[in-house]
């Protein structure tokens, strides 16, 4: 089939990358322009454009597909499909009536639409989360589900590792769909709205480790954070200390309390402790705690 495709992010890419190496390589890619990235900030494509480029695939980079030049490109290619992943931008009418569009969704709907629905699972301490290929409406994720799969979620896998999984899942899943499709086989079944939760957008607060919570809760936290946003500790000077790994122990320490011996650093939280193992200090890079022991003093929090 011959099909656009909209997407962004690495997890866009992986499935991009999938999709071209299928029957179904898109004759054109959308992606957002260049942003500045990094402490350089230097301007950077997103990963769909440079894996787009790199393929040798038509590029459009544009703030809005629902203006009139993002339409007449897609117009011009003529697809069979249009195939929508971690764009990052609501697609409206008419293109959203125009053409057949395919979303590749990484959760098991209707659990989970929205924005994060990697981050949400993990941080809910979901025991399995999956990837749904499913038709894009106007409603948000609200669309009627083709294929889905399931897979078990690990109980010390992080944002990083569950994304990859879910990517490789969703590449060959949509190729799946596409396949289907094709053959005039695709069939698709309704939501049920009964069941629904919602994966909204991480807030900035949420990056902070509260000791009052439970430490499975922090380490939860910690996981499903990392290491695209990264939570924190802040420190009685108002400094941030980032934790990279971490995991919940059962160990009676003082809630709000900082406690390290044989090189292990415990953070006493309302049930159980926090159990640091990677940290990064402010201005510096992730180590391990007994490395950071070895060269910091004890951070004491509020």
């Amino acid at each position: 089939m011959r099909t656009v495709y909209l997407g962004t992010s690495d997890f866009a890419a992986t499935v991009l990358r999938r999709l071209a190496d299928s029957a179904h390589e898109p004759a054109l890619v959308l992606t957002p322009p260049d942003r500045r990235q990094g402490r350089g900030r230097h301007e950077s494509p997103p990963p769909a454009a440079e894996l787009a480029t790199e393929l040798g695939i038509e590029l459009l980079q544009s703030d809005n597909v629902n203006e009139e030049a993002g339409l007449e490109r897609i117009r011009a290619a003529k697809p069979d499909a249009v195939v929508v992943c971690a764009f990052g931008q609501l697609i409206r009418e008419p293109l959203l009536s125009e053409f057949p569009i395919l979303n590749v969704h990484p959760s098991l709907l209707p659990r989970w639409r929205g924005a994060a629905p990697i981050e949400r699972a993990i941080m809910a301490g979901d025991r399995r989360t999956g990837v749904c290929i499913m038709r894009l409406t106007a409603g948000l994720d609200s669309g009627p589900v083709a294929l889905r799969e399931e897979i078990r979620l690990g109980p010390d896998e992080d944002f990083d590792a569950v994304a990859a999984t879910l990517a490789k899942l969703g590449g060959d899943l949509l190729v799946r769909a596409l396949d289907l499709k094709a053959d005039d086989r695709l069939e698709f079944t309704e939501q049920d709205e009964a069941e629904v939760t919602y994966a909204e957008k991480i807030d900035p607060a949420e990056r902070r480790l509260d000791p009052s919570r439970p430490a499975s809760e922090l380490a939860a936290t910690v996981r499903g954070l990392t290491p695209h946003i990264g939570a924190y500790l802040e420190t009685a000077s108002e400094e941030r200390l980032g934790v990279r790994r971490a995991r919940a122990v059962d160990v009676s320490v003082k809630t709000g309390s900082v406690k390290a011996e044989w090189g292990v650093m415990l953070v006493g939280c309302c049930r159980g402790a926090l159990r640091l193992e990677v940290i990064q200090p402010p201005g510096g890079k992730p180590m391990p705690v007994d490395a950071y022991l070895r060269g910091h003093s004890l951070p004491k929090l509020p």
